[in-house]
């Protein structure tokens, strides 16, 4: 198990040795409380864009299903008649220069994996750069848009925001509630007092003052032919090799097991590159990933590898209250 690994299972599981990063906690805790008053009181400048600007991000280490949400955001936007575009900070990516538009033709390592992935499935109009700010300005120097979707980035904070959506893996919760390095934390849980709206992915119902969302798996896609198949394409009983490179892979795994499918997990680090050679699994099985590793594996499938693509399924009563919301940012 590699270090990352261990420390996350030690951050939600425990571990008696935590406690000696507990004064590299207290120093996180304190510049990340100045850094955030220091944009709230003017101190620092924050850019603030012509139209408004909808954060969704985490407080904690790892995937919450952020993209599925995102993607849900661009189509829900974009039938009320919006044009969206989304920022992100492309993590992993090694473009030519940044700002950089993503292109769907671009290579995942020249865009990152997330980023590509969105503009595949959405065509949106997306641009990357670690400075979400400079982002926003290029995009909207290039598109007319009424409204900008930041991924992650909630805290990034020289990109002023309207609305602060936060994903919240609900399995995992935020493990031992303690900030970096002693545990998953970004900033201090009492910061969850301040975002426009908690999401938590997988519960079964909304939490008080919170709400819900699930990701329901929708079709099987062919990475080599991109032939679309129902999940029923493969019966009760299956066995197949699972390959997951994201935050939460035992999610994945978790979720290919719902569909009464055997795999075999091959949980890789998050945003990994892979080549073929480190793909070919023993014995001989239909591969079956996720939709964000499906970008970096194209150019090399097997003719029986397949990518789960997942909906995120919001509560009803996000939805109503979202829509309450962009009627309030749009008319102003």
């Amino acid at each position: 198990m590699a270090f990352s690994d261990r420390l996350l299972e030690a951050w939600y599981k425990g571990h008696p040795a935590l406690v000696l990063l507990r004064p590299f906690e207290l120093l996180y805790r304190r510049v990340a409380r100045g850094r955030r008053k220091a944009f709230l009181s003017g101190a620092k400048p924050a850019y603030r864009a012509p139209v408004p600007v909808i954060v969704v991000g985490n407080i904690t280490v790892g995937g919450t299903g952020k993209t599925p949400m995102i993607l849900w955001l661009i189509e829900h936007c974009r039938a009320r008649g919006l044009e969206v575009g989304v920022v992100s900070r492309g993590y992993g990516a090694k473009p030519p220069q940044t700002p950089w538009r993503v292109r769907a033709e671009q290579s995942a390592a020249e865009a990152g994996d997330e980023p590509l992935m969105i503009v595949r499935r959405s065509g949106v109009p997306l641009m990357i750069d670690p400075d979400r700010s400079n982002a926003v300005r290029t995009l909207l120097a290039e598109e007319s848009l009424d409204l900008i979707l930041c991924d992650d980035g909630l805290q990034h904070y020289r990109l002023a925001r309207d609305l602060e959506l936060v994903l919240i893996d609900a399995a995992r919760g935020l493990g031992n509630r303690r900030c970096l390095p002693a545990g998953p934390l970004r900033e201090p849980a009492e910061r969850l007092a301040d975002v426009d709206a908690v999401l938590h992915n997988g519960a079964a119902s909304d939490p008080a003052g919170a709400f819900s969302f699930v990701l329901q798996p929708s079709a099987l896609v062919n990475l080599a032919s991109g032939e679309r198949r129902g999940i029923e394409h493969f019966p009760a009983g299956q066995a197949l090799h699972a390959l997951a490179g994201i935050g939460n892979p035992q999610r994945f795994f978790a979720t290919l097991e719902a569909l009464n499918w055997r795999p075999i997990p091959h949980p890789f680090p998050d945003h990994a590159a892979y080549t073929a050679d480190q793909l070919r699994f023993s014995p001989e099985l239909p591969l079956v990933m996720t939709e964000k590793d499906a970008v970096k594996c194209r150019a090399f499938a097997a003719p029986d590898w397949w990518y789960l693509a997942v909906e995120a399924q919001p509560s009803p009563a996000f939805v109503a209250w979202f829509d309450a919301q962009l009627e309030r940012l749009v008319a102003r």
